[in-house]
């Protein structure tokens, strides 16, 4: 489906004026600043593309090595009603919508558990999405009265993290990765959904995927039913969790 506010045409750069196709580069070149150097540097942005390149910065950012900002004309556009891409959409809510769907629809607490698995030691996102101090000002999940978050923390096996979710009859799991050298985080995610495949409850919870290198488009390839990447604030988990838990009959129960 195309996207409501989607352009009518081809998409340019866009410097002074619609569709002149202006836009900068910035790249670094193992020489030193000079004459000879300014010239490498509209070359090398010529052989990307751009025409007419204007060197605006050189600078010496270490020996030997010089940093370049160059403007000049590309000549590509972008077609965005052949661009296809699985978004979340889902209704913005207020803290006390939220509260209320939870209390009026649901009559109990939303559990949800969430931890950094395998060898990831970083926590800032789990941190920021279940915590009760939250991030950029948004209070984490801790801090609604309508949900009951865990978190369990960094390095966690796929096993220990399933456990504790069923145990605690977890409505949904959030899986964070930050860690993405060599796929790390694919390979991660994608073994946390064969473990609840194997085990029999996949479609007993909501299955949430986060991280900085995560989109809505990834998880639902990993086999999630949500992702959210960089950027991500509480009240957008908490949003969808609501619409998916409270939002119809058809809301997935507890793991048993």
């Amino acid at each position: 489906m195309t996207h409501p506010t989607a352009p009518q045409k081809p998409l340019r750069a866009y410097g002074d004026r619609d569709g002149d196709g202006m836009l900068q580069m910035s790249f670094v070149l193992q020489i030193p600043p000079s004459g000879k150097a300014r010239e490498a540097a509209k070359r090398f942005a010529e052989m990307h593309g751009l025409k007419e390149p204007l060197v605006a910065t050189m600078e010496e950012c270490a020996e030997g090595f010089s940093f370049f900002v160059v403007y000049g004309h590309s000549k590509h556009a972008i077609d965005v009603s052949t661009i296809e891409v699985p978004e979340i959409r889902t209704e913005a809510l207020s803290r006390e919508d939220i509260e209320s769907r939870i209390k009026t629809r649901l009559g109990r607490k939303i559990v949800v558990v969430g931890a950094c698995t395998g060898s990831d030691a970083h926590t800032v996102g789990i941190d920021a999405i279940l915590n009760y101090k939250g991030y950029a000002g948004d209070k984490g999940l801790e801090s609604y009265k309508g949900f009951e978050a865990y978190n369990l923390g960094a390095q966690v096996e796929n096993d220990q993290l399933a456990a504790r979710a069923r145990a605690l009859k977890a409505d949904a799991i959030l899986i964070s990765q930050v860690i993405t050298q060599r796929n790390v985080h694919k390979e991660n995610a994608a073994a946390f959904i064969a473990l609840a495949k194997k085990e029999g409850w996949r479609d007993d919870v909501i299955l949430l995927f986060g991280g900085p290198r995560v989109d809505h488009k990834l998880a639902l390839e990993l086999g999630f039913d949500a992702g959210f990447g960089a950027g991500t604030k509480p009240g957008d988990v908490a949003s969808y969790l609501v619409e998916r838990v409270c939002g119809d009959s058809k809301a997935k129960p507890p793991v048993a």
